[in-house]
């Protein structure tokens, strides 16, 4: 259906600027958009590089080890179906470490891992289970500090000031994970309670 939308508005694109005679704006505007294309690919390339290289040092090191650890009582208390050392939480545990470094291509294959896990231990294979849930509603919440992705398209943008959104992503996170969760804990309670009828 998409596909279709798509194709409709670039053949009423097409359409119109052809019954305005601006036709060769249309070209200059592929080869731009192709040209920013690339520009922004390679730029976002060596930002992917460079935090994927320094989350490396920082496994080796022990620093992701240690951030694991002080996170685990947070997600114990946000997974409590899910048993102890198991699988799932590292996989949620790194899955949270990118997000909150802006990598989201970065997460989504341990996020993925973490989910097909949490399938596992799930008592009812047809339905997802309240962790699932969760993790779902974490990570659709934009849960981000560092928005490294965001900074690497403004600074292939030109931006004088890449960082300056620092601040803004930092309050949007803490609201919308504060409210998701809230609202992830109010469902869980209503359907508990919906359950028991």
């Amino acid at each position: 259906m998409v596909n279709y939308i798509w194709g409709g508005m670039i053949l009423l694109g097409l359409f119109m600027s052809a019954v305005n005679g601006s036709l060769d704006k249309i070209n200059q505007s592929i080869f731009n958009g192709a040209k920013t294309g690339v520009t922004i690919s390679f730029t976002m390339i060596s930002f992917l590089v460079l935090w994927m290289g320094l989350m490396k040092i920082a496994e080796d090191a022990g620093l992701l080890a240690a951030f694991a650890k002080l996170m685990k009582p947070v997600v114990r208390f946000l997974f409590p179906e899910v048993p102890p050392n198991h699988p799932a939480l590292g996989y949620i545990l790194s899955n949270m470490s990118a997000n909150l470094l802006g990598l989201g291509n970065a997460a989504t294959p341990m996020g993925l891992k973490a989910m097909k896990e949490l399938q596992e231990i799930n008592a009812n294979k047809k339905v997802a289970s309240r962790s699932m849930i969760t993790f779902l509603v974490l990570n659709t919440s934009g849960l981000t500090f560092i928005p490294t992705t965001i900074i690497g398209y403004r600074i292939a943008a030109g931006s004088n000031n890449p960082v300056e959104i620092v601040g803004a992503t930092l309050l949007a996170t803490i609201t919308s994970t504060s409210v998701a969760i809230f609202l992830d804990r109010i469902f869980h309670r209503f359907s508990r309670s919906g359950e028991g009828r």
